[in-house]
């Protein structure tokens, strides 16, 4: 239950997402189809919930010292907005490979940027030895026990806003997967509270990480390809603490297309009035590939993020 605790810690700090009736969705499909909108939280990502969870439970003389970051994206964006609210000092070590807006973007939030001459996982080695020898924290986008129940209040809310509309909890909830905190917090939740609910996990084919070390049975290195789902690449850290939790949770999984996540991008941007980032689609992409299955089921799709990069966003719109 510790998302319901992360929940009310948060509150004051992370916006309550809408959860929205798909009208288009569901007629199209025979599914009755909610989307959790968390392109509508206020750095277009769910990642804020992970990151002030983690900020606010640290204690003040350690949060006081600071914290490191890697990401390129999403996670950036997240420690640094809650690093300004709560005036803790956040460095962010990105790759060279940063799309400068975004570093211009995460700079404004008064964070400090450290570009590192390599891929995302040098700049993720780095800013963990730089943490370590200073003596602040880390935090992880995922490998941390207190993000991964920061995601998990998205599934709070859930329950609360289909309870408020007079449906029961969901029968199914697809999420898309990265390194597995937003699933396992997600999933760990409604395996508490609302057992009967399936949850589905979505890769695209050029990035399934977690899906074939789940397939192993271990964390092992996975070849990945150019993927339209950015926010769900990299590799698996070897003692992530979210494999174990994503295989109890985890209860289908499905892989996407490139072509099915762009036609899934343009089909919520046409009908629903969402421009949603290439991970959110993977998402839809993942129900409409399978929505055979759940005729006359409540389905939640977890739109996990609307930051499109510019050349994504073109092409949504050229429908």
């Amino acid at each position: 239950m510790e998302s319901a605790i992360a929940e009310k810690r948060i509150r004051a700090h992370v916006r309550e997402t809408p959860l929205r009736y798909s009208s288009r969705l569901s007629a199209s499909t025979g599914a009755i189809v909610f989307l959790k909108l968390e392109n509508l939280q206020e750095t277009g990502s769910f990642k804020l919930r992970g990151a002030a969870n983690k900020l606010l439970s640290l204690p003040r003389e350690q949060a006081a010292r600071g914290i490191v970051a890697a990401s390129n994206g999403n996670h950036a964006l997240a420690v640094a907005t809650v690093g300004r609210e709560l005036g803790i000092p956040v460095e962010v070590f990105v790759s060279e490979h940063v799309d400068p807006a975004r570093r211009n973007r995460i700079e404004s939030l008064q964070a400090i940027v450290q570009t590192v001459n390599g891929d995302s996982l040098l700049a993720e080695q780095t800013a963990r030895r730089m943490a370590g020898q200073s003596g602040r924290t880390y935090v992880s986008p995922y490998n941390d026990v207190d993000v991964i129940a920061g995601q998990g209040t998205i599934a709070v809310e859930i329950l609360r806003q289909l309870s408020r509309s007079g449906s029961s909890g969901p029968d199914t909830v697809f999420v898309a997967v990265g390194g597995g905190g937003l699933i396992g917090g997600i999933g760990s939740y409604l395996k508490t509270v609302s057992p009967v609910t399936k949850i589905v996990g979505c890769w695209p084919e050029n990035s399934p990480v977690l899906y074939e070390c789940l397939h192993a049975g271990k964390i092992i290195d996975v070849p990945e390809k150019l993927t339209l789902s950015v926010s769900t690449t990299g590799g698996m850290e070897a003692e992530a603490v979210t494999f174990a939790i994503a295989q109890q949770v985890i209860d289908r999984k499905v892989l996407v297309t490139e072509a099915e996540i762009l036609d899934a991008s343009r089909r919520i941007y046409r009908d629903d009035d969402q421009l949603i980032e290439g991970a959110a689609a993977v998402a839809v992409a993942a129900f409409l590939k399978s929505a055979g299955d759940y005729a006359g089921k409540t389905v939640v799709i977890v739109i996990c993020g609307g930051n499109a990069d510019p050349a994504l966003e073109a092409r949504i719109k050229k429908t």
